[in-house]
């Protein structure tokens, strides 16, 4: 999956990530928004975008995971508010050494079908490629 196509750029916390993003059909033009990795600095805003989880996140949860060697959170936000969000483990086996496991992605209903769920999944794609992961997989459920 570590291939990518350059149709637009968005700017990400020091990262030029090329997304495609769809146009936003109320407007036909493109949704603005960015895509940041966020660190142990972070929790407040983990915990703000708590209605993109499945159930909402603790503080000290929140704050293991961003704290965890090889635990990666990117949150998207159009116009200062939470769109969507990538979780990313990396997993590493002797002999085939380091992966990208996409672990949760989610957007939110008002945002969906606008290519944000496609540029976190990118801007993850290049956080594993900086890292020198040699792939990056998803299980899925057949309600997915």
């Amino acid at each position: 999956m570590l291939r990518s196509e350059s149709v637009s750029h968005v700017v990400t916390s020091g990262i030029d990530l090329p997304i495609m993003a769809r146009p936003d059909q109320r407007s036909c033009q493109y949704l603005p928004m960015e895509i940041r990795r966020l660190t142990a600095g972070d929790r407040a805003l983990v915990l703000a975008a708590a209605e993109l989880f499945d159930a909402p996140p603790t503080a000290e949860w929140t704050e293991r995971f961003l704290t965890a060697p090889g635990h990666h959170l990117l949150l998207a936000e159009v116009a200062g508010e939470p769109a969507g969000f990538v979780t990313g483990v990396e997993l590493v086996h002797p002999d085939k050494g380091t992966e990208m496991f996409l672990y949760e992605l989610a957007v939110d209903d008002p945002y969906r079908r606008q290519g944000i769920g496609t540029a976190l999944v990118r801007a993850l794609e290049t956080k594993a490629r900086s890292l020198g992961c040699y792939g990056m997989w998803v299980l899925t459920e057949y309600e997915n």
